[in-house]
């Protein structure tokens, strides 16, 4: 076998997430882009054994510019001719952007050091057709300093070893819901002339839990819209709570930007 490892950029808007489904009927019929890659990879290597594992299982709807994976595959290709002859065949939302070659015991999922997502968000009294598959839309009309800066304080109580317990969904599969965040804060950005009054969230930890960040997001937005207190969030961080605090931002905000690997 041939191993490769690729780092892939991708729009989620159309796709039920990362993880193939075609194990479970109920997904059968629902495109991923783990399995639009391996289709194109049975191509490839005329339908000999291939797979593709990835170092992060973004939801649907959510996006990337820097997933990391590793691709097996029976056949002998160069990276540079298995990078061209994948992007000739995947359509133009998923892109592999690089190709080096791997080692059998090279495991992204378990190998990364730390992962960057950004969140991004828009302040406008009316969404932004540019990027409204992108960007969240957030309908307030006055977001002033003051806004910003408690969200930043917000931002702050994030960073260091949490129970992140009330900021997730339930996964059985996990033994804790401890995590460290290294860094996060709120950026401001543009995408001129298509839009302005632009933000987002950026976050790099160890690792993130089920919907993790979009529960944070959540917390944030539900604070710029005044509907819960920086002391809510602080006891949230302390102790088990029964019930959210706040709903999970929808996935289109959210992207993946970067995953650390060791060199």
């Amino acid at each position: 076998m041939y191993y490769y490892h690729v780092t892939i950029a991708y729009k989620g808007t159309h796709y039920f997430g990362w993880q193939a489904q075609s194990t479970d009927t109920l997904y059968e019929d629902k495109l991923t882009v783990e399995g639009t890659i391996q289709n194109a990879l049975k191509k490839i290597t005329n339908y000999q054994p291939c797979t593709i594992s990835a170092a992060s299982r973004t939801d649907a709807g959510v996006h990337a510019q820097g997933q990391r994976a590793k691709i097996t595959i029976a056949n002998e290709i160069s990276p540079e001719h298995l990078l061209l002859g994948l992007n000739s065949l995947l359509p133009i939302d998923i892109r592999i952007l690089e190709c080096q070659p791997s080692t059998k015991d090279y495991q992204p999922n378990r190998s990364s050091v730390s992962k960057e997502y950004h969140y991004y968000f828009l302040v406008s009294p009316v969404d932004n057709v540019a990027t409204s598959d992108i960007v969240l839309h957030l309908p307030i009309e006055n977001f002033a300093p003051d806004n910003l800066a408690l969200l930043r304080a917000a931002c702050q109580l994030f960073i260091g070893r949490h129970d992140f317990y009330n900021f997730s969904s339930r996964d059985s599969s996990i033994s804790t819901s401890v995590r460290e965040i290294f860094y996060c804060d709120i950026h401001q950005t543009s995408f001129l002339p298509l839009a302005n009054n632009m933000y987002y969230l950026k976050i790099i930890g160890e690792g993130f839990l089920k919907h993790m960040i979009r529960y944070l997001m959540g917390a944030l937005l539900e604070l710029a819209r005044n509907r819960i207190t920086l002391d809510e969030i602080a006891l949230y961080l302390q102790q088990h709570q029964e019930s959210k605090l706040s709903p999970k931002a929808k996935a289109k905000g959210l992207h993946l930007i970067h995953i650390e690997v060791p060199e």
